[in-house]
């Protein structure tokens, strides 16, 4: 599982560069800056989010927790709905996929609380 959440961390990585780069410069002149600012909000997300993926794995590599890699699940569902919708939104224009939005917003949130949570609970590998 931690190969998963480290490769699946390295495309949200690669993909974030990616998008940030095509919105802006590619979207610049293209969407409004309503519509500019609600993609930039799903780079910052993803990025963030990514970062706090690869940290959540690197620290599961020395310290074993159940509820530790439930946050890097929660993280990365979290990524693809609150991420994914907004580009979505942006994409399409369907302001239904705005609806996802929050769900993704909830997922980050259970990932601190899971994250918090294994922390109290930590035990080393080897």
């Amino acid at each position: 599982m931690q190969r998963f959440f480290l490769s699946l961390a390295a495309v949200y990585g690669f993909f974030g560069v990616v998008l940030g780069a095509f919105g802006g410069h590619a979207l610049k002149n293209r969407l409004s800056s309503d519509m500019l600012s609600v993609f930039e909000v799903g780079v910052r997300y993803q990025f963030y989010h990514t970062l706090a993926l690869l940290l959540v794995v690197l620290i599961s590599f020395k310290l074993s927790s159940k509820l530790v890699m439930i946050s890097a699940g929660c993280f990365s569902g979290g990524v693809l709905l609150f991420s994914g919708s907004l580009y979505l939104l942006v994409a399409t224009g369907i302001t239904k996929f705005g609806m996802i939005t929050p769900v993704g917003g909830m997922m980050f949130i259970l990932g601190w609380i899971f994250l918090i949570l294994g922390s109290f609970k930590l035990k080393a590998n080897g």
